[in-house]
């Protein structure tokens, strides 16, 4: 698929009809990070991909893996192929919108929009995952989603990195530990963390809500290609069957 140049200034981004007789992919707009994740990641902007990461398990996981038994229900023998490319089309698509999707300007806008945009490939990356019958609920898929997004280059820093941001996230329910740093500083260290987990260049996008007309094309452009990037790494690894991706393991 290739991106619709923009009309008039406004990009064109028609979302694709599901295959016959499969359950639509949820979601018709891009949706953001919960509000107590968003003050988890201002709170703890070194980690906030980690908390990103173990959230969109929690909260995104389920839902994922609910689409995919559905489909699965309702169309015995439909492929895993088949699955994976409905997913990628809705949150392909969903994430050339994400640039646009908080109507902020300025530096807090364009981490709101890099917020969203990790969102939903993390979401787009479960619904592959459970495409491909990988648990999309099991926590291995936190440490999957920071090596596909580049946070990380091995399994084994992120889930030494998910195991200090866990127990950043308990510490914090207990005793409160909040940062009490400039908030600007805060937002340009979270804005930076969001943009490298999102695959778009930090430095680009958290100026695209400054420049005139660069919210535009970057927000299109570079949304759509990191996620396409994103989906081919997350297809490479689910599509496999052998050591490098568990079982889903169940209770």
């Amino acid at each position: 698929m290739t991106d619709t140049p923009p009309a008039n200034g406004q990009p064109t981004a028609p979302t694709p009809e599901p295959a016959a007789g499969l359950p639509a992919v949820p979601a018709a707009a891009p949706e953001g990070p919960p509000a107590r994740l968003w003050d988890r990641m201002r709170d703890d902007p070194q980690y906030a991909p980690e908390h990103l990461a173990l959230e969109a398990v929690r909260r995104l996981g389920p839902e994922a893996a609910q689409w995919a038994g559905r489909a699965r229900h309702d169309n015995p023998g439909v492929s895993a192929d088949v699955l994976a490319d409905q997913a990628v089309r809705k949150f392909v698509n969903l994430a050339r919108l994400s640039g646009a999707v908080s109507g902020a300007a300025g530096l807090p806008g364009a981490v709101l929009d890099v917020g969203v945009l990790a969102w939903t490939q993390a979401r787009m990356v479960l619904h592959v995952a459970a495409a491909y019958d990988v648990d999309p609920l099991h926590s291995d898929r936190a440490t999957d989603l920071l090596v596909l997004q580049r946070v990380h280059k091995v399994a084994e820093s992120a889930r030494l990195a998910l195991g200090v941001a866990a127990g950043r996230e308990r510490a914090d329910a207990l005793f409160g530990l909040g940062g009490q740093r400039p908030l600007g500083r805060v937002m340009v260290q979270l804005g930076v963390r969001l943009a490298q987990m999102a695959g778009v260049r930090a430095a680009k996008r958290l100026v695209a809500k400054i420049v005139p007309g660069a919210a535009i094309v970057l927000g299109t452009w570079a949304n759509s290609s990191a996620t396409k990037d994103l989906a081919e790494r997350s297809r490479a690894l689910y599509g496999r069957r052998g050591t490098d991706v568990p079982e889903p393991r169940r209770p």
